[in-house]
């Protein structure tokens, strides 16, 4: 009989249950069944692996030198399926970038595109940055184009490549009649203790940007009355009506009925990063997506100040939006957290 991962497998099991009951019930065998697979195997390999006793069963010499090898090789094998699987998704060309909502990602897709006209560029887009980064570690997709909160570790730390594409203070978004809206310069900051008695609203997220929070108003003395945690045009209706603040990136584009100001002392930082698996195929283009993701950062940046600049050219002012914009502004006016 020649010995297979299946055998391995087989007898790691029995090790690690210490009993060929409990191993029979992990493996889903019967335990006769599995009694006579251990044979075979060990007829295979020359000898007893295992020694039976009333307690259950302990490994031989032989069996300890078999268990030595197969704890190599089977997670060997399994990392050499998974990365297998990974480049026949990939494919040769082409980009699959993931992100959660915001310019930045739009932005990434337009740059690539123009770069490489006709080279296929796909995007998936999830509010959770965990989804995004197992996706990317399981080749469904090349990119993830995410957000953490300070200096918190991105989501799977030992299995993708991570780079910083840049890092924003928090800003604040209110509506344009806001108390602290009215009467300020567009470069005035605003405390976070001043905003001790506003309702809040905010996007989903699974990273720690909600725990963050939370800690920067205790740190302002005191906590958040009520938070709206809902979809991203209800966020920004919630504040273009004054019934909630929330907050945004420095990229936030210029919508209408909504002002941005900057919190005073930054009490929050918001990272870009982009994260890729070493491994893949697309490795070798990180270097390149990297810097157009870095270019469609600071091409946001431009705009939101330049936008910003043309609202507030005529306070009180609410001019109707072109076809189609206001739609395209709430898509990439996204609350927290976003890339």
């Amino acid at each position: 009989m020649d010995l297979e991962l299946r055998h391995l497998k087989i007898v790691r099991a029995v090790a690690d249950a210490g009993s060929l009951t409990r191993a029979a019930t992990v493996l889903g065998l019967a335990q006769p069944a599995l009694s006579a697979q251990l044979k075979r195997v060990e007829r295979a390999l020359g000898g007893s692996l295992f020694v039976r006793g009333r307690e259950g069963v302990r490994a031989t010499a032989l069996g300890e030198l078999v268990l030595e090898r197969a704890r190599v090789l089977l997670p060997a094998v399994c990392e050499l399926q998974e990365e297998a699987q990974r480049f026949a998704r990939q494919g040769e060309r082409g980009y699959r970038l993931g992100g959660t909502h915001g310019p930045l990602l739009g932005g990434l897709v337009d740059r690539l595109a123009e770069e490489e006209p006709g080279v296929a560029v796909t995007t998936y887009t999830s509010w959770s940055e965990r989804e995004i980064a197992g996706s990317v570690a399981e080749g469904r997709l090349d990119f993830a184009l995410v957000g953490v909160c300070g200096e918190s570790a991105p989501p799977e730390p030992g299995r993708l490549a991570w780079m910083e594409v840049a890092r924003d203070p928090v800003h604040v978004m209110l509506a344009e009649d806001h108390p602290l809206a009215l009467g300020r310069a567009a470069t005035d900051e605003v405390e976070l203790a001043e905003l001790a008695a506003e309702a809040w609203t905010d996007v989903p997220g699974d990273g720690c940007f909600g725990d963050c929070f939370a800690a920067a108003c205790v740190r302002a003395g005191f906590t958040p009355a009520c938070v709206y945690e809902t979809d991203t045009a209800s966020c920004v209706h919630l504040v273009q009506v004054g019934r909630a603040v929330g907050l945004c990136r420095a990229t936030f584009p210029a919508t209408p009925g909504v002002v941005t100001r900057r919190l005073a002392g930054t009490p929050l930082v918001w990272r870009h990063l982009l994260g890729w698996h070493p491994a893949g195929r697309v490795a070798a283009r990180a270097v390149g997506v990297l810097g157009h993701a870095r270019a469609a950062h600071a091409e946001a940046l431009g705009r939101a100040a330049a936008g910003g600049s043309a609202l507030r050219a005529a306070p009180g002012s609410n001019p109707a939006p072109a076809p189609g914009s206001a739609s395209a502004a709430l898509r990439a006016a996204v609350p927290w957290p976003a890339a």
